[in-house]
């Protein structure tokens, strides 16, 4: 299997950032890993392994890119606004860096944004943000809203909210999306969400479902019986789902 490092400094991060290439040729596939995870998750955690026919017939092409969860919404020492900041120089770090380095190696127009757990917000919320640039997103496990706490999970902003963490928040942002134009390239959009039956934000998924369905945009949730937020679950859902 083809596999390249990669490391530059991103200017939009003011920082080196690193990813991994698994591929040659296929659909491009921006892989975010999960919680405060690096770059080479996604191969250590098997999900490499579970796509590798697909990665070396030429049907995938997986860009794995490193996070910055610790300096932005997983930094409790940074204020509620400059979370959302470093979090937003994330974005432009991916749409500005790493989606032209991804056109770069292959011409393939084709690109899908996918992840689990948090990966799955970041996938879905980039793909949900900026629908131009993806023909589909896969999140697997996700959470949609990060203000709210949830069972044991707390709240990533403190008690702090502000326009641009609504923005940022799926669960928020897509009832009240009217923008004809993001709209129709939704619509366009293959949508694919999973998460178990017992997963603690299983009701951050159904009622994202709801939001996508008042906006005509046509996706699949699918339910996993049990919580369904492992590596093992993961590695038979990449293969059902991407």
């Amino acid at each position: 299997m083809h596999r390249e490092y990669h490391k530059w400094f991103s200017p939009n991060l003011n920082r080196d950032m690193e990813l991994l290439v698994f591929g040659h040729a296929g659909a491009r596939v921006l892989v975010f890993p999960t919680r405060r995870g690096r770059f080479h998750e996604y191969e250590d955690l098997g999900l490499v392994n579970a796509l590798a026919d697909r990665i070396e017939n030429g049907w995938l092409q997986l860009f794995c890119v490193d996070s910055v969860d610790r300096e932005s919404v997983y930094n409790r020492y940074a204020t509620p606004q400059d979370r959302i900041r470093r979090h937003g120089q994330y974005e432009q770090y991916i749409l500005n860096e790493v989606l032209p380095l991804s056109r770069l190696k292959n011409p393939q127009p084709f690109m899908i944004s996918h992840g689990c757990s948090l990966g799955a917000y970041h996938a879905l919320n980039i793909a949900l943000r900026h629908p131009q640039w993806f023909g589909k997103v896969a999140a697997f496990s996700g959470r949609y809203n990060l203000s709210e706490p949830v069972a044991e999970f707390r709240g990533l902003f403190d008690d702090y909210y502000d326009e641009e963490i609504y923005f940022h928040s799926p669960n928020h942002f897509l009832p009240n999306l009217n923008d004809p134009a993001i709209l129709d390239h939704l619509r366009r959009l293959q949508i694919v969400m999973t998460i178990g039956t017992e997963d603690p934000f299983l009701h951050s998924n159904l009622n994202l479902s709801e939001a996508l369905w008042a906006k005509n945009v046509s996706h699949e949730l699918y339910l996993w019986d049990g919580r369904a937020h492992q590596a093992d679950d993961w590695q038979k859902m990449v293969q059902l789902y991407l």
